[in-house]
């Protein structure tokens, strides 16, 4: 109080100064942890090249990416303070919420499902359907839903007329033609099939999104009481319209996010990212169209992931509404 009673007798422009700093402080940069599912990678391309084009800081956010891994769980990490936002596979989340963890998703980025079951034309497989009798490999620990929803829906007992094999994170089993089929997602071990030297015309490819079995994957989501604090919803927004605008740049401009993540991790192969790159905009932007604006969870293919999750015990109880919400994405197209 002393302080502000000396400066009286000074000019009112300097003045005018000193009181800036109370407005300066509300402009000053909030710092916001991303939590990534996996590590650096054109997956996260969006996120990269909002931090990198300056995207992020126009919106007066500070924000520091990490990169998961096998044993860093998006949701524990958000759930736990670590990270104020987090992606993941909504399945991953809708179970992180049937144990308790208070998270909720405030936008779906990705808009299809870029898993896929994989087979040679010479195994006899020409769809979903003729799984049935067959070794069939898949990633176990939240990656099989997908499969076994299809199986189900063609009538196929898991039990009884196939045989499951845990995949590990390779090809080779497919490629060694130890199974008949195995899981491969668009964006990265399909391409390691056809750097094998195969063909794409000696593949069946069995999608989930045309199966109807296809659950929702990376997506972004925080801690339920973190964002209903007022201010926490503004900070959401203003992340979560640069990081729609990152992913904008890279739907234009996939080339230069590129150059981004490899710059980012410079161990990365530019040739795999590029392909990655393009993948990756498949699931965010199509085609077909997705049936909701970028980032917008479409209600429809939430009912279907849940439906499935809980069907095959990922939750136990049926996942509620309030797993997600519009009210940040709506909050994000207002400037």
């Amino acid at each position: 109080m002393l302080k502000r009673l000396l400066l009286v007798p000074i000019t009112a422009a300097l003045l005018a100064v000193t009181m800036l700093p109370d407005r300066g402080l509300s402009q000053a940069a909030d710092k916001v942890t991303l939590q990534l599912k996996w590590v650096t990678q054109a997956q996260f391309a969006g996120y990269y090249a909002a931090k990198a084009k300056g995207l992020y800081t126009a919106e007066k956010l500070d924000v520091t990416i990490r990169a998961g891994g096998p044993d860093i769980v998006p949701e524990q990490v958000v759930a736990g303070g670590g990270a104020q936002f987090g992606i993941d596979w909504l399945p991953s989340l809708l179970s992180a919420r049937d144990q308790g963890a208070p998270l909720v998703n405030i936008a779906q980025v990705f808009a299809y499902s870029g898993m896929r079951e994989v087979a040679f034309k010479s195994s006899g497989i020409k769809g979903a359907a003729d799984l049935k009798g067959k070794r069939v490999a898949v990633w176990f620990g939240g990656n099989e839903f997908e499969l076994l929803a299809t199986l189900e829906k063609h009538k196929i007992d898991r039990n009884k007329d196939v045989t499951l094999i845990q995949q590990p994170f390779d090809m080779n089993l497919l490629l060694q033609k130890k199974v008949d089929a195995a899981a491969a997602m668009t964006y990265n071990e399909y391409k390691q099939v056809l750097d094998a030297g195969v063909k794409p015309d000696d593949l069946v490819v069995i999608d989930f999104n045309r199966e109807g079995t296809a659950m929702l994957e990376d997506g972004v989501f925080v801690k339920a009481d973190w964002i209903a604090d007022a201010k926490n919803k503004q900070v959401a927004a203003r992340f979560l319209r640069a990081s729609l605008k990152g992913w904008e740049l890279c739907k234009d401009k996939p080339a230069e996010c590129v150059e981004i993540v490899v710059k980012e991790s410079p161990v990365l192969g530019r040739e795999h990212q590029t392909w990655m790159m393009t993948e990756i905009n498949k699931l965010v932007w199509g085609p077909p169209a997705p049936k909701s604006p970028l980032g917008k969870l479409d209600p429809a293919a939430f009912k279907q992931t849940a439906d499935i999750a809980l069907k095959f015990g990922v939750i136990k109880k049926p996942a509620g509404d309030g797993a997600y919400t519009h009210e940040i994405w709506e909050l994000a197209q207002k400037k």
